[in-house]
């Protein structure tokens, strides 16, 4: 396996008193000490109801809390959860704790989930995310019976969201990746997932944790990373995802996590996706996704005024990474009264191709192409929010639908550029 030296000895030995088990639930947390005690004993009632016979475990890694996050984790015990719960275990659900000093923006934390997973033997195992407020007992048993029972390598969730949350999702990710790796996974960047032990096993080992790479968009990567390895993948329907109110300022890290991982594998995954044609359906629990209706506020003025300033103050970015077309039409745009304006399907994709042929050339610093995609995005999103703000959540599906259908299109485009990179 992976080298062992980054885990400490402490660690060690505590993974060493728990032995085998067939359940493993990861927990990196980082200061998490308001959130962690309602999902700690959420994650207990899940495996007391549905796992009471399999030996489990809780790992919690954390980021160096300083609110006291590691002791909440390990501090509930089983016992206190049987009298309310009215819940019987045969065996003993451990939970143990490790510190590491890297924070929050670390892929030390999921190395060291994968790699307790491997020591222990696990069968199944999932990473929950630590500000999850509103996790269900069912979500534990709804990510792990496809890989305990069902022989699932890996378990992604769907949600139900307002009609307007993840944007970056369903106007970018899900329709690119669905193009691109022929597969209509919903939610292919999750805080929340399942995967089997052969799964994290291969990605621990494969994974350039040293390279400099190895923590940024991992949750992306992981996903590609079974897509990749035609392991086998299942969707299933948690429940409401809670909305998460974002910055402008939040949108630049969430790209390098989201859009500049999925860059970046495109070069080594190029033989897997040139030869995709079309999308095909994965096996879901549940629906692939529900949306809720009323009022959201979304300053859509705003978005016009960063995308138009965008544009005018990245001009020499742009024509370095997109065609004089492209640039041609995102100017004209860009001039356009907030009625008249709209950032279409085609000129949509064709800027994201034309940013990932970009991105595989190095036309400039690739961080700085990630940035300059930031202006753009805030120009689609307000596309959508202006051609959906009367629409209910059916035709939202469908407009989304259209996208999609849009990407897959276009894709020799994308292959053309690549091909010609030279």
């Amino acid at each position: 396996m992976e080298d062992e030296t980054f885990l400490t000895d402490d660690f060690l030995r505590q993974l060493i008193n728990v032995g085998e088990v067939d359940l493993l639930v990861g927990l990196p947390t980082y200061n998490n000490a308001k959130t962690i005690g309602s999902i700690v004993g959420t994650i207990r009632s899940g495996i007391l109801r549905d796992f009471p016979r399999e030996r489990a475990v809780i790992i919690n890694a954390d980021g160096g809390s300083r609110d006291g996050t590691p002791g909440l984790v390990t501090g509930i015990s089983i016992d206190d959860l049987r009298p309310t719960a009215n819940l019987n275990a045969l065996r003993t659900l451990h939970s143990i704790s490790t510190t590491y000093t890297n924070g929050t923006g670390s892929g030390v934390a999921l190395r060291t989930i994968l790699a307790a997973a491997e020591l222990l033997r696990a069968k199944a195992c999932i990473v929950m995310s630590p500000e999850s407020a509103k996790i269900e007992p069912e979500w534990i048993s709804r990510l792990l019976r496809p890989i305990f029972r069902d022989g699932f390598d890996l378990v992604l969730p769907t949600y139900r969201r307002h009609k307007f949350d993840g944007l970056l999702m369903t106007n970018l990710l899900y329709p690119m990746v669905r193009a691109l790796y022929g597969l209509r996974i919903r939610e292919p960047y999750v805080t929340e997932f399942g995967f089997s032990n052969r799964l994290g096993s291969q990605f621990l080992a494969q994974n350039g944790w040293h390279n400099g790479n190895g923590g940024v968009g991992l949750e992306l990567r992981f996903t590609l990373a079974a897509i990749s390895g035609r392991y086998r993948i299942s969707q299933s329907f948690l429940g409401e995802k809670e909305h998460t109110e974002r910055r402008a300022a939040d949108l630049v890290p969430t790209l390098r996590q989201t859009v500049g991982a999925l860059f970046s594998a495109l070069e080594s995954d190029f033989p897997i996706w040139s030869t995709v044609a079309g999308s095909k359906q994965v096996p879901t629990t549940g629906p692939e996704q529900e949306l809720l209706e009323g009022p959201m506020r979304v300053n859509r003025k705003r978005l016009r005024e960063m995308f138009s300033t965008g544009v005018a103050e990245l001009e020499s970015v742009f024509q370095a990474i997109l065609s004089p077309s492209t640039v041609g039409e995102l100017q004209r745009i860009a001039r356009l009264g907030e009625e008249e304006f709209r950032y279409s399907e085609e000129l949509w994709v064709k800027t994201l191709y034309e940013f990932a042929a970009a991105y595989q050339r190095s036309v400039i610093n690739r961080d700085h192409i990630i940035q300059a995609l930031a202006p753009l995005f805030r120009g689609r999103v307000f596309t959508f929010l202006m051609e959906n703000r009367n629409a209910s959540a059916n035709e939202i599906e469908n407009n989304i639908e259209s996208l999609c259908l849009e990407f897959e299109r276009l894709k020799p485009y994308l292959l053309q550029m690549w091909k010609s990179r030279e």
